[in-house]
């Protein structure tokens, strides 16, 4: 690694664009490296385009009208990047693309402060109504139903997308190419050098899901794998402060699961507003840093009312959910103050009973698209759905599957409450030049490590700096 040609900036830096500060915060690579511009010339209506072969965007072009679909033929803005010496000029604003996609407004590009549709919203409601006095067999018939067109979605791509990781990529390799370097030097995303990051999380339904926690618990520990148990605070079973502190002293995590998990928490904002008011009296009460919602029910945009550090509610491909969607990356991003960690695998009701599926082949294949970009592995298991013998040896098959990756250096296994802590750390970490080498400033430097992005055959890799 020493022997990889890095440039250095000798005249002053000019500050940095936003454009530029999405690839240097993603990487926390200097910031002399990445100089990113957006074209002056009139935007387009939003709308999908391609930048590269593979990255579907969503936004506002300079260099051609847009798509109100995700079609073959789609516009390719990369031919259009223009070089100004090193400062590269873009026919887009990378900001409002990866924001729209993070924020999943590709769905739905409407003022956000209004309701979804409401015969949508009405069907619903007498869903959940109805849910408690359904036979399991008449919900998972209804539910495939509902699904049944997954297949067909075009966009973001199935089993994992990694959109906002190859968008931001390809930034860097311009940046690179401006430049003439061959490898520029960035904090590992993980603590030292973890490959990638797993974090196993268990969503508490019913009574009984919540009778069968211990249990669960033991088997998460006869791996070696502590797991978070995200609890709902009202009306679908009694639960107290001792609860949490039990499973506490365990070591597992404890959050709070929407407020009733009765699949309205954002069907409504004013509604939203006076539930979010709740949700943080019992975050509170419970001293709990994370939230995810019911039935992963999300909008991104009015989570500012919540009062966690980290929230867990938006899936990365969603074909199989009943919001549909997706935020296209497999990394933690922030949301204002608050840490979104993205739940990246399929979850176990989804498996068992929508596709039908009792083996992990999903999972490994999720797992191993995930690792290919170093990101997050967040899977959620329900206590409610692993109470029986079958599902319980699946979740045993993966859990073994964990550890041994663990075992052999390809992962971190950590509580999700670890993942939000250690990605707000390297937020403030920055890469400094000392002489001829780089150094890392910042708290927790000494679990940071510095790497290399390279661009071999024109596809992004990396190295981490040996010897350290």
């Amino acid at each position: 690694m020493n022997s990889a040609r890095v440039f250095t900036i000798e005249s002053p830096v000019n500050p940095q664009t936003k454009a530029s500060r999405l690839v240097t915060d993603h990487f926390r690579c200097p910031k002399e490296f990445v100089d990113l511009t957006v074209s002056s010339a009139q935007m387009s209506e939003p709308g999908y385009f391609r930048f590269g072969a593979d990255s579907i965007c969503y936004g506002s072009c300079s260099s051609s009208p847009t798509s109100p679909h995700v079609t073959e033929n789609l516009h390719d803005a990369l031919p259009h990047t223009t070089y100004n010496g090193l400062s590269i000029e873009l026919p887009f604003d990378p900001v409002q693309v990866l924001d729209n996609l993070r924020h999943e407004r590709y769905v739905s590009c409407s003022n956000r402060k209004k309701a979804p549709d409401k015969s949508k919203s009405t069907a619903r409601k007498l869903y959940y109504l109805a849910r408690p006095l359904l036979p399991v067999a008449l919900r998972k018939h209804l539910q495939r139903v509902y699904l049944r067109d997954w297949k067909r979605i075009p966009f973001p791509h199935w089993p994992v997308d990694s959109t906002v990781e190859e968008i931001q990529e390809q930034l860097l390799a311009l940046a690179m190419k401006s430049r003439n370097v061959t490898a520029i030097p960035f904090i590992w995303f993980w603590p030292k050098g973890a490959p990638s990051c797993t974090s196993v999380t268990h969503d508490v339904e019913a009574p009984a899901g919540l009778d069968f926690c211990n249990e669960l618990m033991d088997l998460d520990d006869s791996y070696g794998i502590k797991a978070a148990f995200q609890m709902v605070p009202e009306e679908r079973y009694e639960v107290t402060l001792q609860h949490f502190v039990k499973m506490r002293e365990r070591g597992f995590e404890v959050n709070l699961h929407d407020l009733n998990h009765d699949g309205n928490l954002v069907s409504d904002y004013d509604e939203f507003l006076r539930r979010a008011k709740e949700i943080n009296v019992y975050a509170k009460k419970f001293g709990t840093r994370g939230f995810r919602a019911g039935v992963l029910y999300r909008n991104l945009d009015w989570y500012g009312m919540l009062d966690f550090e980290y929230e867990m509610s938006v899936p990365n491909v969603a074909h199989l959910d009943p919001q549909r969607g997706g935020c296209c990356t497999v990394f933690p991003f922030f949301n204002g103050t608050m840490i979104e960690l993205p739940v990246t695998m399929s979850q176990d009701y989804t498996l068992f009973n929508i596709l039908n599926d009792y083996s992990i082949d999903l999972w490994k294949e999720q797992i191993a698209c995930v690792r290919k970009k170093h990101g997050l592995m967040q899977m959620i298991v329900h206590p409610d759905y692993v109470m029986d013998r079958k599902a319980q040896k699946v979740y045993g098959q993966l859990l073994g599957y964990l550890a041994d990756m663990r075992a052999q250096g390809e992962t971190w296994i950590a509580l999700p409450g670890e993942v939000a802590d250690w990605w707000r750390l390297r937020n403030q970490m920055n890469l400094v030049k000392k002489g001829n080498s780089w150094q890392i400033e910042g708290q927790g430097h000494e679990d940071a490590r510095i790497a290399y992005a390279r661009l071999v055959d024109g596809k992004m890799q990396y190295e981490l700096e040996m010897n350290q």
